[in-house]
């Protein structure tokens, strides 16, 4: 008879561990449009982030929700960290 997976403390079963969680709260992330000065709650599937080999072409963009601008602003390394912790899709840009 082969006993539960425990995790790491003495007779707690991973599915004990996780019987009373619920869903996660989305993350969602604060952002504003140059184009209408709306501001706004984004989620992660409505961000997408390209990291490019500098500064210069590390950028982060969305589609404004209160008018449909498509927005493209630099990311410097805390955005890039706060938006991949997030769970923001990320496209690694080649280089020449």
């Amino acid at each position: 008879m082969s006993e539960p997976v425990t995790s790491g403390v003495r007779g707690l079963s991973v599915a004990s561990a996780f019987a009373g969680m619920r869903s996660v709260a989305p993350v969602r992330f604060r952002a504003g449009c140059p184009d209408c000065r709306g501001c706004f709650e984004l989620t992660a599937s409505a961000l997408r982030l390209a990291i490019g080999a500098s500064s210069r072409t590390t950028f982060y963009s969305f589609t404004c929700p209160d008018c449909g601008a498509a927005v493209r602003k630099p990311a410097g390394e805390r955005i890039v960290e706060l938006l991949t912790g997030g769970g923001v899709r990320t496209l690694r840009l080649q280089t020449p």
